[in-house]
Order: C-alpha cells, then sequence, then structure tokens
C-alpha cells in the first residue's frame, strides 16, 4: 500500500514540521521522544517536528517505583515529575496535554483529544502516531490519580494507615508487585507485620520462570522478614471493631485458614491495554496491538498503516512486559520514524532496526535484595539490587537513560 507521506512531502520548515502524537508519557512513549528529537537535531540535517505527547497524568510516574512510593512519602514526592520539570523536553517543539486520547482515525490522521480540567474534546491531525498508554493497572498496583497532588494525597493515605495498623498487614497476591510491594512495606516500616498470601504453591507463578527462580523470589521475600503463605486463596474480609474500637478486618481463605489483618491489600494484577481508542481491526482477541518488527502497526486494512507505530506494555509481543523493554522499543520507534522522514525527503530507501522475540526475564527487587533471571541464568543478592535498582528503585537508571535531565544541545 502506497505511503501518504508523499501527500505532505513539500519542503518542510518551522511551519511546516513532520507533526508527530505520542499517546501515552512515560517509559516507551519518552523515550520516542527523546530519540526521535536527538537524530532530527542533527546539524548536517536538520528536521523540523512538531511532538505532541497526551497523558491522563500531569507528570511522569515510575511506575516500577510504585511499591516503594505507598510506602515512603519522601520516595512518593520524586517518583512523579511534573511534566514541565523534565529539563530535555521544555522546547517550543514539544507539548504535552494532559488529557486522554478517546479515538484514532487512522484513514484522516486524525486524533481526538479529552482535555483536562473541563473535559475540552478538540482532535488534531498528525503525520506519525504512535501508541504508547500501556496498561489499565488496578490500585494498589498504581495510584489512579491524574494529578500529582491527589496521589500524593493517595499515597499519604496509604502509608499513615500502614503505619497505624495493630494488626499484620496483608498483601494478597504472590506476583512481582505483591512480592515488592511487602518487601517495600517490611523495609521501609519495619515494625509493621507483613503478610504476604498467594493462592498457588510457588510464587510468580502466572510468569514462564523456572522453579528456581521462583524458589529464590520466596527466599528473599521471607529473608526480608515478610511472613509468606503459599496455596492460600482469600475467602472473604470482613470488617470488624476490636477491643479499642480501631476497625480491623478479620480473613478467611479457601483452605480454612484464619487471621485478623489491619489492612488488606489486593496486589492481584487485572492489567489490560489501554487501546479502546484504536480500530479493532488494528487488536488480537486480546486487545493487544498487532505489530510488525518495526514497531509499525501490522495491517493491510488501514491507510498507511506504515506511519503508526505502538510501543511498551499493550503490544501483541513475546516476553514479560518490562520497563527496559518499552524503552528499547521506544529507542527504535525514534528511529524508525527518523527513517520514514528521510524517505520522504531524500527518497532513501528506509532501514528500520527491528525487535527480536523476546525470551523469559525479570528484575524483582526484594528489600535490601534483587533477583534477576535472563539469558545468563539467574543471579541474585545485593550487588544485582546495584545493578538492577541502585537505591531508588530503578528511577535514576530511568531517568539517566532517557537522559531527561539533560538540555537541547
Amino acid at each position: 500500500m502506497a505511503s501518504n507521506l508523499t501527500n505532505v512531502s513539500a519542503a518542510r520548515s518551522e511551519a511546516n514540521p513532520y507533526r508527530v502524537f505520542i499517546a501515552g508519557g512515560c517509559y516507551a512513549g519518552l523515550a520516542v521522544a527523546v530519540n526521535l528529537l536527538e537524530k532530527c537535531d542533527t546539524i548536517e540535517s536538520p528536521i523540523p517536528v512538531e511532538i505532541t505527547i497526551v497523558d491522563e497524568r500531569d507528570g511522569f510516574y515510575h511506575v516500577i517505583g510504585s511499591p516503594l512510593a505507598l510506602a515512603s512519602a519522601s520516595y512518593a514526592e520524586k517518583a512523579w515529575v511534573y511534566y514541565k520539570n523534565i529539563p530535555i523536553l521544555q522546547r517550543p517543539d514539544v507539548r504535552f496535554v494532559h488529557g486522554t486520547v478517546s479515538k484514532v482515525d487512522p484513514e484522516t490522521k486524525t486524533a481526538t483529544i479529552i482535555e483536562q480540567p473541563n473535559q475540552e474534546e478538540r482532535t488534531e491531525a498528525y503525520d506519525f502516531f504512535v501508541a504508547a498508554t500501556g496498561l489499565r493497572r488496578v490500585w494498589p498496583v498504581v495510584p489512579q490519580s491524574a494529578k500529582r497532588v491527589d496521589y500524593l494525597e493517595e499515597a499519604r493515605r496509604h502509608i499513615n494507615a500502614v503505619a497505624n495498623s495493630t494488626a499484620p498487614v496483608l498483601i494478597v497476591g504472590g506476583g512481582a508487585v505483591g512480592i515488592e510491594m511487602a518487601a517495600e512495606l517490611k523495609e521501609v516500616q519495619p515494625n509493621v507485620k507483613v503478610t504476604l498470601a498467594h493462592s498457588r504453591s510457588k510464587l510468580l507463578s502466572a510468569e514462564p520462570l523456572p522453579d528456581n527462580v521462583k524458589d529464590c523470589a520466596l527466599d528473599l521475600t521471607r529473608e526480608a522478614g515478610v511472613e509468606v503463605l503459599l496455596n492460600h486463596r482469600l475467602k472473604s474480609q470482613t470488617p470488624v471493631k476490636n477491643e479499642d474500637g480501631t476497625e480491623v478486618f478479620e480473613v478467611e481463605f479457601e483452605n480454612g485458614h484464619k487471621m485478623t489483618a489491619s489492612l488488606v491489600v489486593m496486589a492481584i494484577s487485572r492489567s489490560v491495554p489501554t487501546t479502546t481508542y484504536l480500530p479493532e481491526e488494528l487488536l488480537n482477541e486480546d486487545r493487544y496491538v498487532n505489530i510488525k518488527p518495526s514497531l509499525q502497526i501490522a495491517s493491510d486494512k488501514i491507510r498507511d498503516a506504515a506511519s503508526h507505530f505502538a510501543v511498551g506494555d499493550l503490544i501483541n509481543w513475546s516476553g514479560i512486559k518490562r520497563c527496559g523493554g518499552a524503552m528499547h522499543q521506544g529507542k527504535y520507534t525514534g528511529f524508525n520514524i527518523h527513517q520514514l522522514m528521510l524517505k520522504d525527503i531524500q527518497g532513501k530507501e528506509p532501514v528500520f532496526n527491528e525487535i527480536a522475540e523476546v525470551p523469559p526475564m525479570i528484575g524483582l527487587a526484594v528489600g535490601k535484595n534483587a533477583l534477576s533471571y535472563g539469558n545468563e541464568g539467574m543471579k541474585h543478592g545485593k550487588q544485582v539490587m546495584e545493578w538492577f535498582f541502585e537505591e531508588d528503585l530503578g528511577f535514576k537508571i530511568v531517568w539517566d537513560h532517557l537522559n531527561l535531565g539533560g538540555t537541547k544541545a
């Protein structure tokens, strides 16, 4: 199918830039913007662009830091950065919009935005579109607030509830989120008793990982001071008043075990792709976006599919969903969009970067230790924590990798 870019190949200038629309301003979306700008800013052959980034939050939120953000008030402050405070993207050709994308029409190459705070609807035209809105994750996997000020209050209430607990805090769900949340709560508030309950016989049971990795995760979780209950499927939780009038929960599991908990935190992930704004024919049965290895949308049913990309957690691709993978895909997408611009301007046939199939791999922070598994096998310990997460659950690693604190050259 012929590219629609030939229709907009007039001489590019500041008044007629390539319009790049990025839905989603987290790891993948920001990686697209930063890497595309780096390519377009070259002194030898600069290319004028106008990048619009739309996100339902008013800032970049470090999602993998959620377990610590919901345990430490000082870290919560750090984990959400207003978009206006990201130096590398403070430039006239980048615009952030606080809102949601309600519809994308690939035929007319327009996107409909519902903008905050007044729910105003408007439509924007684009030359290139990138879907990078990720998965819809429930509380407390991630905070549900769209504004930083509300998020800090949300985190504060949760932290205070834990600090004031008189009975154990029960975390339900032994996946990566539950493990990290339980361990961080115990690390930050060591006087609080934390119990992690999982319905299966091994932690990380939903992940395609070998048993030795799952067993190591269990050992590290217990080493962090967390009580772990395996084969414990939650049956009920009933709020009651204890002797001093404080509300607690009488918890019962399917196996008959009962306990009292001050707080019950559901860390069972019910994440779904945020792809409701895309045409149905671009999605698989689970509503993930079908892509080519070039990260272009794989479809012969829409006009100019070549200028539509999808990156991050919402793509139909192999591998465990990871921050590192999202940033890698964003980098490749920035490069590939630049290749299409060069084709339009110079007639050069594009040479795309393509992603490969991704084998199972994971990095898991468990208190003072971390576990990693990948092509080189399994590693664990304090050194692994330093390599993969440093001292802030990877915030600085991500910030530096994307050069978010940099300035335009």
